[in-house]
């Protein structure tokens, strides 16, 4: 799966236009538009503290076996 990710600002009519996208003509594309956000994930660096039985499974008593 390609994926685009593109940072570009809505024209005064409300428009955004993508030149040169990595796409065969004519193929359908999925568009999901968000609000720009200045969260870089590298902000999240070192924000763990300590994880708690990191190798063990995670609700593991949650899961039943289908018969």
């Amino acid at each position: 799966m390609n994926a685009l990710i593109v940072e570009t600002i809505v024209d005064p009519a409300g428009s955004i236009v993508l030149d040169h996208v990595p796409f065969v003509p004519g193929e359908k594309v999925d568009v999901i538009l968000r609000p720009h956000s200045e969260r870089n994930p590298a902000d999240l660096r070192g924000s763990v503290l300590r994880f708690d039985q990191p190798f063990e499974p995670v609700a593991s008593d949650d899961w039943e076996i289908r018969p």
